[in-house]
């Protein structure tokens, strides 16, 4: 199903040094990522979602092509397909309630993509399945219950003894909650390794066009589908593990009041979304003083001294911060990747960022950076990280 891959003035270190791992503090052992077999170019897709939804409106297909030149996505990958379609033609019918079909869809392709993310995950590790601990496990995608964390470590074969956390519906920020609570769990617990899997589809909010629902067509323009899997634990096994973050410090933090901008409610039809306008300036008023509180713990001054991992909620979150923070272009050059090559793919789309910035701090590279996050809420996560 699914396409795998395992893999003022900045202080510079070279490639061939590793910098220690603090005792006790959690790290970021290895990473893995899948998606479905789906690819589709960001120059086919107007054409295809018209056709798809039987759309014969010309204004919504001129606004769609307009909305899919801002978001500079290039390439995304969606489990939604022309065989599913076909199975389920009801998709496209408006109003229809379409939630146990979108369901049945959604639920086995997640585990999937979470299963492929993490044997790539795993196999970069290094080390036995058995050997993990406990797990974290992310999804805006599914509704069941057992949840799909039971799936995965059946699947993965895992002990049946394995400590399992579910993270449920938090959106774009759940992967760098996913990143706290998994650090948590392995600096309180000597010796454990947590796998942590996030999985996202977009087939829940996957809908005809509506001139009363704006926002589904920003979704169509922005939003794809994939994994990730990462392993973390404490003090690595020389030789044996090959850490390469460590994680050194994590908050979260909400924005009193602002509970509606991002709206999410799940009706028969699917989920439906609804985005303020207004999010960009929100993230933009409130950014600085949150990053300068990460930043103390590591007694850091300047925001270009940083590398930055921030999830690309969007081009238009990335510029206020850029612009507020007066960072250089560069530094944000790890988040717009992926978002040109895989869209917001919701919590997953922060260890494509990080994937991308592990490459870059082997050539040249600071010791300290950020890990950020926002969704619903409105809510900010952030984790001040070492490179090592």
């Amino acid at each position: 199903m699914s396409r795998t891959n395992g893999n003022g003035t900045p202080n510079h270190h070279s490639a061939q040094t590793r910098r220690i791992p603090t005792p006790g503090k959690a790290t970021v052992l290895a990473l893995g990522k899948a998606f479905p077999s789906q690819l589709v170019p960001q120059d086919c897709l107007v054409e295809g979602y018209i056709r798809d939804t039987k759309c014969v409106d010309s204004s919504i297909k001129e606004k769609l092509e307009r909305l899919c030149k801002t978001t500079t996505v290039k390439t995304r990958y969606t489990v939604m397909s022309k065989e599913i379609l076909d199975k389920y033609p009801e998709l496209v019918t408006e109003g229809s309630p379409t939630i146990k079909q979108r369901l049945e869809i959604a639920n086995p392709a997640v585990v999937q993509m979470a299963l492929e993310a993490s044997l790539a995950c795993i196999k970069e590790w290094g080390r036995p399945a058995q050997d993990i601990t406990h797990m974290v496990y992310v999804s805006s995608s599914e509704i069941r219950l057992p949840g799909g964390d039971l799936y995965l470590a059946s699947q993965l074969g895992l002990r049946t003894d394995v400590s399992r956390v579910m993270l449920y519906f938090l959106g774009c920020y759940g992967g760098v909650t996913g990143l706290r609570v998994a650090k948590d769990i392995a600096e309180n617990n000597p010796g454990s390794r947590v796998l942590l899997t996030t999985s996202e589809t977009t087939i829940l909010g996957f809908r005809p066009p509506n001139k009363d629902r704006p926002y589904d067509l920003v979704g169509a323009a922005l939003f794809g589908d994939g994994a990730a899997a990462v392993i973390i634990g404490t003090d690595p096994l020389t030789g044996q593990e090959s850490p390469f973050m460590e994680l050194n410090y994590a908050v979260q933090q909400f924005l009193p009041d602002t509970q509606n901008v991002i709206d999410g409610r799940l009706s028969e039809e699917g989920i439906n979304f609804k985005l303020g306008r207004d999010l960009p300036q929100k993230i933009e008023d409130n950014i600085e003083k949150f990053c300068k509180k990460l930043m103390a713990k590591g007694d850091l001054k300047e925001f270009n001294d940083l590398f930055w991992a921030v999830h690309p909620g969007g081009p238009a979150i990335l510029n206020r911060l850029e612009n507020t923070l007066k960072l250089r272009s560069e530094k944000l050059e790890c988040s717009r990747r992926a978002l040109m090559d895989y869209g917001n793919v919701s919590s997953n789309t922060i260890f494509y960022v990080m994937e991308y910035m592990r490459e870059e701090l082997k050539i040249q590279g600071e010791e300290w950076g950020l890990a950020l996050a926002f969704g619903p809420g409105i809510t900010f996560e952030g984790i001040l990280i070492r490179s090592l």
